[in-house]
C-alpha cells in the first residue's frame, strides 16, 4: 500500500500495535459528525461487507469438493482478528452443512483459550512470525458473543464495557458448551509453525506462509479428537492465507528454501514508497484526515440533501 503514490492516497504508520491502529479507527468512526464530514470507511472486517464476501467462498468450496466428500465439510481457519471465520460461522447458520469450524490462532491465543477454558483475558500481544495474527483483542469477537448471548444487546454492552474496563471476559456452563459446539481451536506456537512449514516442504514440495502453517497445525492437533479418520471421505480445508513470499525471512531461516517471489511482489521490493508515521494518537490521526482529505465529500450538499429524501435510499 504504502507504494501507491496517488495524491489521494496518505499512507500512516502507527507506533504501536495492531490493536492500536484498531482502536483508533474505531474511536474516529464514534464521532458521527466526524465519520460523516470525512466520508470514514473501512476496507477490513469491521465492514459488514467484507464478512459477507468472505461467507461465499465457504459455499463455494463446498461446491467445488461435492460430491466427492461425506456430504459435510471441516474448515480450519487461521484467525487474529475473528473475521474470516465468523463468516465460515454464518454460512453454518445460513445452511452450509459445516461439521467443524477450527479456530486457529498463534501465541496470541484469547480466542483459544475462551472456547478451551471460557475466558476471554487480554494479555501484551506477542510478535510472532506470523505478524497478520499477532492481535491481543479480537474485533469481530462481539459479533459472535451477540448470537451466544441470545441476542442480549444490552448484555452485550455490559460485557464489552467491562472488558474495556478489566480487560476480561468469562463465560461458563451452557453457554461455553454452546460456544464449544459452535467452534474447536488449537494454539500454533512458533515451535508448531516451523515444524509445520519445514514438514510440508520436505514431504509435499510444497512451500507454506507462517499463517497457513497454523491452520495446518490446528487442524493436525484436533485429529484425533474430532475422530475425523472414523468419517470416510469426509473434507478438512485448511484457509491459505498469504504467498510465504511476503515472509521469505522466516521461510528461508525455516526451510533453507529461497522464496521465489511473483513478478507483481517482486517489483514492489524496489517500489518507491510514501507515508508517514504518527504517534498511537486518535488525535494525530484525526489532525491527518483533516489536513489531508480538508473536509472532502462524497456529494456535493445539495445533491447530499436530495438523496436522504429518497425513500429507496434512507440515508441517515
Amino acid at each position: 500500500m504504502t507504494s501507491v503514490l496517488d495524491d489521494n492516497v496518505h499512507c500512516v504508520a502507527i507506533k504501536g500495535t495492531f490493536d492500536d491502529c484498531q482502536d483508533i479507527v474505531k474511536e474516529l468512526f464514534a464521532d458521527l459528525d466526524f465519520k460523516k464530514q470525512y466520508a470514514l470507511g473501512a476496507v477490513n472486517s469491521i465492514n459488514w461487507a467484507r464478512i459477507m464476501f468472505q461467507i461465499t467462498y465457504y459455499f463455494y468450496t463446498y461446491f467445488k469438493l461435492f460430491p466427492s466428500l461425506d456430504g459435510e465439510i471441516s474448515f480450519s481457519v487461521p484467525t487474529g482478528n475473528f473475521g474470516d471465520i465468523l463468516a465460515g460461522y454464518y454460512a453454518k447458520r445460513m445452511g452450509l452443512p459445516i461439521k467443524h469450524l477450527i479456530v486457529a490462532t498463534n501465541s496470541n491465543d484469547i480466542l483459544h483459550r475462551f472456547f478451551t477454558q471460557g475466558k476471554y483475558d487480554k494479555y501484551p500481544v506477542k510478535q510472532t512470525m506470523s505478524p497478520s495474527m499477532d492481535i491481543g483483542i479480537s474485533s469481530n469477537f462481539e459479533r459472535y458473543l451477540y448470537d451466544l448471548f441470545d441476542h442480549d444487546a444490552t448484555r452485550l454492552s455490559k460485557a464489552m464495557q467491562d472488558f474495556k474496563t478489566t480487560g476480561k471476559l468469562h463465560v461458563e456452563g451452557e453457554e461455553l458448551k454452546r460456544a464449544q459446539k459452535d467452534f474447536a481451536s488449537a494454539c500454533a506456537t512458533e515451535k508448531h509453525q516451523a515444524e509445520t512449514i519445514r514438514q510440508y516442504q520436505d514431504k509435499f514440495n510444497y512451500t507454506l506462509c507462517p499463517h497457513t502453517a497454523c491452520g495446518i497445525s490446528a487442524a493436525e492437533q484436533l485429529r484425533g479428537s474430532l475422530k475425523w479418520a472414523s468419517v470416510r471421505n469426509h473434507a478438512m480445508v485448511v484457509l491459505g492465507t498469504a504467498h510465504p513470499g511476503k515472509f521469505a525471512d522466516n521461510v528461508i531461516e525455516t526451510t533453507g528454501v529461497q522464496v521465489k517471489l511473483p513478478p507483481a511482489l517482486d517489483q514492489l521490493m524496489t517500489a518507491k514508497t510514501r507515508y508517514q508515521v504518527l504517534n498511537n494518537s486518535s488525535e494525530e490521526v484525526r489532525h491527518a484526515i483533516e489536513s489531508n482529505v480538508q473536509g472532502f465529500r462524497l456529494f456535493p450538499s445539495s445533491l447530499w440533501s436530495l438523496i436522504r429524501k429518497l425513500p429507496c435510499c434512507a440515508l441517515r
